[in-house]
């Protein structure tokens, strides 16, 4: 058995950009991951984070460290010591699983267990902007069932209050991205209550949450940057409701299924998340999706053109994805 490895990197264009309390994108920067092997190929996508000091030649070089291991016949398993959580780890573990199930030694349905995978609602991301641009970006999607609204300013009552009478038949999401503080996020919290606001989402920064154990929660606070991988869940016991999985965060579905685990297990609430990337990235948390509270899988949406195949999104809903994208 020999295994290849290629990498390359690809653009993808945002539509009208994407803005939240860290910055604006334009494009989406993804790292693509093929191996192939007996004549199949598997694939895997990640997206490099500046937030975790992630670039995409960091990435790349990550990744192609590997080849020669990869080529020996590395395991899933094996890949969880040998390189750290992140997005390299990610792309490598999701062509793996991939590979696996086009060669025929792996089904990805009887591997992850539950009923067949089924069609799930999406939600779709509000950027952050000023309060009147949001609510009119709110109001546009105001059929959607479920919207995420990036907020995370000194001052997010009038967002949320804007968001909120613009879309009054959508739960939605707050996504503060670590832009509350120790001195706002009472207020801020109360405001998402009367506003009917259905989980907030890492209102502070990571390391900076102890707070949180102190504090009601009128409305479910989700971890999101304070939990990358099984062994985070302990310390956020008695700060947070609920956490959010990425794939990029826990460096593939590997241990994102060990942190599903565990977190049901402790009795977190989960949603499953995603950076802006295309149907590739959103393909294998998809399947991890399958019983979460919440999901955020719109990345393709955000984008003025998916790549081929692609995921089949009607309206919020997406459906699970075909062998020829992935698995």
């Amino acid at each position: 058995m020999r295994r290849d490895l290629f990498v390359e990197t690809e653009r993808f264009p945002i539509a009208g950009g994407f803005a939240i309390s860290r910055g604006t994108k334009t494009h989406a920067e993804v790292v693509t991951c093929r191996l192939t092997q007996d004549g199949k190929t598997g694939w895997g996508e990640c997206v490099p984070y500046g937030r975790y000091g992630e670039t995409i030649e960091s990435v790349m070089k990550q990744i192609e460290s590997m080849s020669d291991r990869l080529s020996g016949g590395l395991s899933r398993d094996e890949l969880l010591t040998a390189m750290p959580a992140g997005a390299a780890r990610n792309a490598i573990d999701c062509a793996l699983w991939d590979l696996e199930a086009k060669i025929g030694t792996l089904d990805i349905q009887s591997a992850l267990g539950g009923p067949p995978a089924r069609a799930l609602e999406t939600a779709y991301t509000i950027s952050l902007g000023e309060p009147e641009a949001m609510a009119a970006q709110a109001a546009r999607n105001a059929h959607r069932p479920l919207l995420k609204v990036k907020v995370g300013t000194a001052d997010d009552t009038s967002r949320i209050e804007a968001v909120a009478a613009a879309a009054p038949d959508s739960r939605i999401i707050l996504d503060a991205n670590e832009g509350w503080t120790a001195d706002n996020i009472r207020h801020h919290l109360l405001t998402s209550a009367r506003c009917r606001i259905a989980l907030v989402e890492q209102p502070l920064p990571a390391g900076q949450d102890a707070i949180l154990a102190g504090i009601p929660h009128p409305v479910p606070v989700c971890a999101d940057e304070s939990v990358h991988g099984t062994d985070d869940l302990d310390m956020l016991l008695g700060l947070y409701d609920a956490v959010n999985i990425k794939l990029d965060k826990t460096g593939g579905l590997t241990e994102a299924i060990r942190l599903h685990g565990r977190a049901r297990e402790l009795g977190f609430g989960i949603m499953v998340g995603c950076m802006v990337g295309t149907s590739l990235a959103m393909a294998p948390a998809l399947w991890l999706a399958q019983d979460a509270e919440f999901v955020d899988l719109d990345g393709p949406l955000l984008l003025e053109k998916d790549r081929e195949p692609a995921l089949a999104y009607e309206g919020s809903m997406v459906s699970p994805p075909q062998p020829e994208l992935w698995g």
